[in-house]
């Protein structure tokens, strides 16, 4: 999982695209910008980014539009999960109901206050880190309940197999050269059994290690977000405050 954050900026105020831009370029993020719906939903599959900031009022395809394709179009299923922040001049809760109800994570009104977008986007952004975490931990407990069954079933249907030929080879002559090839034939034909369920077993472990490995990247991943989000909070308390003491 890549370590920066993707932002997708949809607006057809210039002046917003390129304030956003630069205010989360510097905090971090990777940014890409659409100056109206299909654009945006080209970049969605270009960009693939991890959230997108969407005004509401554009031309071509409003913000409304662009939310619905992306959440109930089949061609866009892939990007079905990307949280959407939606911003909209229109403070009437009918319009806000309409988003929630759209599928939109979070509704800010303009003018807004860029350090409670910020706070809105880390919430939005870690709601959808411990979406995948917990999606993850469910695939996580099915691979180890499916290896578990796979263990007991290799333990249960080896035991067997082997002790008949254990047995098989104490009763043979070697001397009687049918009973040589048969116990070749049935070494070979178990061994191969073997082999088979051992293979099937060591894929089942690395797909887990995997697992594994991409959780951690997640928790990686959020812990990078707070420092980020953290620092710059800090940055503009000490702002605020040598400002009051000039």
């Amino acid at each position: 999982m890549d370590a920066k954050t993707k932002i997708l900026i949809v607006d057809d105020e210039p002046l917003n695209l390129d304030f956003f831009d630069v205010m989360l370029s510097n905090l971090g993020f990777t940014v890409d910008k659409a100056e109206d719906g299909e654009v945006a939903l080209e970049k969605v599959r270009e960009f693939r980014p991890d959230l997108i900031l969407l005004d509401n009022i554009m031309p071509k395809l409003s913000g409304w539009e662009v939310t619905r394709i992306l959440k109930n179009d089949a061609d866009y299923a892939d990007y079905r999960t990307i949280p959407i922040i939606m911003f909209s001049a229109m403070d009437d809760a009918k319009d806000k109901v309409e988003g929630f109800e759209l599928g939109v994570e979070d509704y800010i009104i303009k003018p807004f206050n860029f350090s409670e977008v910020l706070a809105r986007i880390r919430a939005v952004l870690r709601q959808k880190t411990f979406s995948e975490h917990a999606l993850a931990k469910e695939r996580q407990l099915t691979k180890i309940e499916s290896l578990n069954q796979s263990l007991i079933y290799f333990s249960r249907h080896l035991k067997r197999p082997v002790e008949e030929l254990k047995d098989f080879a104490q009763k043979a002559d070697p001397a009687d050269s049918e009973m040589v090839h048969r116990l070749i034939s049935m070494v070979t034909k178990e061994t191969e059994s073997v082999l088979a369920a051992l293979k099937g077993l060591e894929d089942e472990i690395h797909d887990l290690e995997t697992q594994q490995e991409q959780e951690e990247s997640v928790e990686d991943t959020l812990q990078q977000l707070d420092t980020r989000f953290q620092q710059h909070f800090q940055d503009l308390k000490e702002e605020k405050t040598g400002g009051a003491k000039k």
